[in-house]
């Protein structure tokens, strides 16, 4: 593992919180007090100790993060007020692409397998390319290993409030020059529990497959074989619900039968030695994200009245990422590297026409054809150590240009669009932090960085209606937008305490989002017989967003821990001088972990957000409305000896009814959160 010498004289001084080191903000492995960006690492039990089964759930209350759901499954992670296609995700730093209709992209991925979540905050596309603006989310599966002999981790998992099951194991096989890791995980969940009844159509059953084999050359080089899947059956979003316009269709709500994720890649690493150390990191990789997104409908006494639409559609993206790392002189350490990816799809639309009724015959009309995105990367870094002083400086230049052979027409009978679906954009992206030691407990930085995000293929190609009840008009001729982000920080460790100050403001220039404009004179030619529930794809001309995030951790006495955390965050729309879309609530998280007695620990969370009356109310036509602010507790205990491992937790103690600012519904109706629920865990090394 390649590493700069410590910072300063401090950096020798012992204490546990060091051991910690980040991958995905740097690029390699780096201590993240000696890291001028702010970020995040969970460790595999900080979630599976709250249940959670996907990113979004795992990642909840977090400084600086919120979530945005549609449904039980649907849960996107937000950070600083960015989602969806302006946070990059990645797992074993592979960025999942696929576009983002109905669900959360972020849960077609093997959490339930995960050893770890690295979060990056704020614009980081020096090193992760087009449509870092928000952050970075990797999520890092187990790996196979060169540790003599088999080792085999099962982990068992009961939720009351969702009634759901849940199960992985791990198992590693090595010797000295081979190495293979297995993984499986299932789940099988039902309806979950409000405080107010049962919210219908939000269980669906998950299962996941991880394989991987190295391969030891030389003591320098490494190949490797990785495989993944993960696959969802009978999903719904009921935060998708809409009432429709035909007279006999009360509403439609979103339904995939079957999703899922395979990933195939092959690699090889090249460790490097001596005092001019050279690593060398080289993959090549497939991956496939199949969605099936149907409309079902139900009449105004509720009866399930079929689909009136179904579309099918394969993302196919083939990758080549290169990276590596010199320790030129000692105090710099140069990354460079290149990344070019393809992502393809040509989707399949079936829709009930005229009428939009079950009796009515099933239509092909798919919203384009031979969709394609290419994208070419290459970024150059230089890590510079001066004593107390550590530098960051990057850039990168990106190249994306995204294609079709057609797209539907809105207009009934015209035919279908076929000039003017390519455009290629050349963007350049840069960040330049500090962070300087003064003590362990005085780490002051400060970071400067340029973000950029092209259109992504629904953005730019789509002309369809959607689960929500909107008609969408895409706009292949979309400019990137860019995001400039001035972040001033304060970390700090010792073996007592850890905390961290940030406070943020970004910039956005071309913002890109779909703008209502039903029963407007644009929508007729944009959106055709559905010009009364239209919404175009746009470049909003300014977006400003300003925040503060602040975390403490603090051993008051020997091992008892109190922890506390605070999340602000503010967008205003400049075009039209109002709050921004969907910015999440204010939030304060406090918390207590200790001993109670010999293997056994408890912990309580108490989680407080405030009320959201800052929302849109021009650009969303009065769409989204005030949310209450809400506070729920958690408490848990856990026994730990040996090998074994049993977790006990009571979440949402009082029961609490809220939902989520950020959950998606008819406005006033969006799904409640889960109400009280018993969680017991189980896990065992052999």
């Amino acid at each position: 593992m390649l590493v700069l010498p410590a910072l300063g004289a401090h950096a020798a001084e012992p204490h546990a919180a060091l051991q910690a080191v980040v991958v995905t903000a740097k690029g390699y492995a780096a201590d993240p007090l000696q890291t001028p960006i702010a970020t995040l690492v969970l460790e595999r039990a900080e979630w599976l100790d709250r249940g959670a089964v996907n990113l979004g759930q795992a990642l909840r209350g977090q400084p600086g993060l919120a979530v945005a759901s549609d449904g039980a499954q649907g849960q996107n992670p937000v950070i600083r007020g960015l989602k969806q296609e302006s946070v990059v995700l990645l797992v074993d730093g592979i960025r999942l692409n696929s576009a983002q209709p109905v669900g959360a992209i972020a849960s077609f991925m093997s959490l339930g397998l995960a050893e770890r979540i690295e979060v990056v905050k704020g614009p980081s596309s020096v090193l992760h390319g087009s449509g870092a603006l928000g952050g970075v989310i990797n999520v890092l599966l187990p790996q196979a290993e060169f540790n003599l002999g088999t080792r085999l981790g099962l982990e068992l998992g009961y939720n009351s409030v969702d009634e759901s099951l849940r199960s992985s194991g791990v198992l590693r096989i090595s010797n000295a020059d081979h190495a293979l890791m297995l993984g499986v995980a299932f789940a099988g969940i039902e309806d979950y529990r409000s405080p107010i009844g049962i919210v219908p159509r939000t269980g669906y059953d998950s299962a996941s497959m991880i394989a991987q084999y190295r391969m030891r050359l030389d003591s320098a080089n490494q190949l490797r074989l990785s495989l993944q899947q993960h696959k969802d059956d009978d999903v719904w979003y009921p935060g998708s619900a809409r009432p429709h316009l035909h007279p006999q269709i009360a509403r439609t709500v979103v339904h995939s039968p079957t999703q899922e994720r395979r990933l195939l890649e092959l690699g090889w690493t090249r460790q490097g030695f001596g005092p001019s150390e050279f690593n060398l990191d080289l993959r090549l990789y497939r991956q496939e994200v199949q969605r099936r997104i149907y409309s079902r409908a139900f009449n105004q006494a509720g009866a399930d009245i079929g689909d009136i639409g179904r579309t099918q559609v394969d993302f196919v993206t083939d990758g080549l990422d290169a990276r590596a790392d010199w320790l030129a002189h000692p105090q710099h350490l140069l990354s460079f590297g290149l990344n070019a990816w393809r992502m393809q799809a040509a989707p399949e639309r079936m829709l009930r026409t005229p009428a939009h009724l079950p009796s009515a015959p099933m239509m092909r009309n798919d919203p384009f054809s031979d969709g394609q995105i290419d994208a070419l990367g290459l970024y150059l870094q230089n890590d510079m150590r001066f004593g107390a002083l550590n530098l960051l400086a990057g850039m990168r230049h990106d190249r994306v240009r995204g294609s079709a052979s057609s797209v539907a027409n809105p207009v009934p009978n015209m035919p279908r669009t076929t000039q003017g679906l390519v455009r290629q954009d050349d963007m350049w992206s840069a960040s330049l932090a500090a962070i300087y030691e003064i003590a362990p407990l005085w780490r002051p930085y400060a970071n400067w960085s340029r973000g950029v995000r092209a259109g992504e293929m629904r953005q730019r190609f789509e002309a369809a209606p959607r689960g929500d009840g909107f008609f969408y008009a895409g706009n292949p001729q979309i400019r990137p937008e860019t995001a400039t982000q001035l972040e001033f920080g304060l970390k700090g460790e010792s073996d007592n305490l850890a905390y961290r100050l940030s406070v943020f403001r970004t910039h956005i220039d071309d913002f890109i989002t779909g703008r209502d404009i039903s029963n407007t004179p644009a929508a007729s030619a944009a959106c055709g017989p559905m010009a009364s529930a239209c919404k175009q794809t746009i470049n909003l001309g300014q977006a400003r967003m300003r925040g503060f995030e602040a975390m403490l951790r603090w051993q008051w006495r020997s091992e008892q821990w109190l922890s506390a955390s605070y999340t602000q965050v503010q967008g205003d729309n400049r075009d039209l001088g109002e709050p921004l879309f969907q910015m999440p609530a204010d939030e304060i998280n406090l918390g207590w972990q200790g001993r109670i007695a010999a293997h056994w620990q408890a912990d309580a969370v108490l989680r407080m957000v405030r009320a959201q009356n800052r929302v849109a109310t021009i650009f969303t036509r009065g769409t989204e409305n005030p949310t209450p602010g809400f506070n729920t507790i958690d408490l848990g205990a856990t026994w730990h000896r040996g090998a074994h491992r049993i977790r006990l937790a009571l979440l949402n103690l009082t029961d609490q009814t809220y939902h989520e600012h950020l959950s998606d519904g008819i406005s006033g109706q969006e799904p409640k959160a889960s109400g009280r629920s018993f969680f017991l865990g189980y896990q065992v090394q052999f």
